[in-house]
């Protein structure tokens, strides 16, 4: 039984595919379903935001949230059909270690009366008195962040969450990822450039987990593979050398091929996801499998329908 048949993405609003999934997303909630009035909707503050948006298992935009700069949560949207099953709750947490992260003292919201359930469950406490906004009724709530001190169980610090933002932050987190690594790893990669495990140091930790013993294995889905050839890519050059331990597929079907994120996942439950696979910036966490199930649901299905890198037969992997 699979355990969540969605995932969470952090989205950029200066994409326009990704900034089109969010207003769309929010058109359906609050204009058509709850009646708020487009101006009052579109308030001109998301260019400023984080935003994050779940998507289901063929890609479609199920639920999003955002996180202002005034350290405030908002525009909280689920599709009907996909309330109750666990997204807006991954919304929320997403958007909490986002604030965390950040090391703000508390984060707020203006919640609608009728959701106040869902954000008392989450650590939120209501304040003040109930308001009208566009015509619905709510009331402030907020949740303390405690700094790291002051609290002895952190969540961030139980998953080891990872700085993603810059080319060099994610560089970093996928080293420590492999260093991570027991003797298993899984790699989806619609490109693979020069930039990426290519290091001395991820190849040597490539090198260690292919040669780490029986039931090393590491699965590497690969868009173009011919492109990772002409590039001599040195990731590929390791695989030449170990066939045993190194597997490498690449999608036929159209939807694959259309995915344009990147993950790394090992064995020790950690994982980097990169929304987008030509730019560095994305998630990370050491020890977080919840966020790690839907990704690894992604990459078994896919690897199931991908054929074996037919331009790799000559290196026998």
């Amino acid at each position: 039984m699979k355990l969540q048949d969605f995932h969470i993405e952090v989205a950029d609003w200066s994409n326009p595919d990704q900034r089109s999934a969010l207003l769309d997303l929010r058109e359906t909630v609050f204009i058509h379903e709850q009646g708020v009035p487009e101006q009052r909707e579109r308030d001109g503050l998301d260019g400023e935001c984080w935003h994050v948006l779940a998507r289901d298992e063929q890609g479609r935009p199920i639920g999003c949230g955002r996180l202002t700069p005034a350290h405030k949560i908002g525009r909280m949207a689920v599709l009907k059909d996909w309330r109750g099953r666990g997204v807006g709750a991954a919304v929320l947490r997403e958007l909490i270690a986002r604030a965390r992260s950040q090391g703000w003292p508390e984060v707020a919201l203006d919640a609608q009366v009728s959701a106040m359930g869902f954000y008392e469950q989450a650590g939120f406490v209501a304040y003040g008195e109930e308001f009208e906004d566009a015509g619905l009724q709510h009331r402030g709530m907020r949740m303390a962040l405690p700094r790291v001190d002051d609290e002895p169980t952190p969540p961030l610090r139980d998953i080891g969450m990872l700085a993603a933002a810059t080319r060099s932050e994610t560089a970093a987190a996928r080293l420590q990822l492999l260093v991570d690594t027991r003797h298993q790893l899984n790699i989806y990669l619609p490109l693979l450039g020069n930039d990426a495990y290519a290091s001395t140091d991820e190849l040597a930790e490539l090198r260690r987990i292919a040669i780490s013993g029986r039931g090393a294995q590491i699965r590497i889905i690969l868009h173009d593979p011919a492109a990772a050839l002409r590039n001599d890519h040195r990731l590929i050059a390791l695989a030449q050398r170990l066939p045993s331990a190194f597997q490498i597929r690449t999608p036929v079907e159209e939807a694959d091929l259309a995915y344009i994120s990147a993950y790394l996942l090992n064995d020790a439950g950690g994982y980097l996801f990169l929304p987008e696979a030509d730019r560095a910036q994305g998630r990370a966490a050491r020890c977080d499998r919840a966020n790690q199930v839907p990704l690894q649901q992604h990459f078994d299905e896919v690897w199931d329908r991908a054929e074996r890198a037919s331009e790799l037969q000559s290196l026998n992997i």
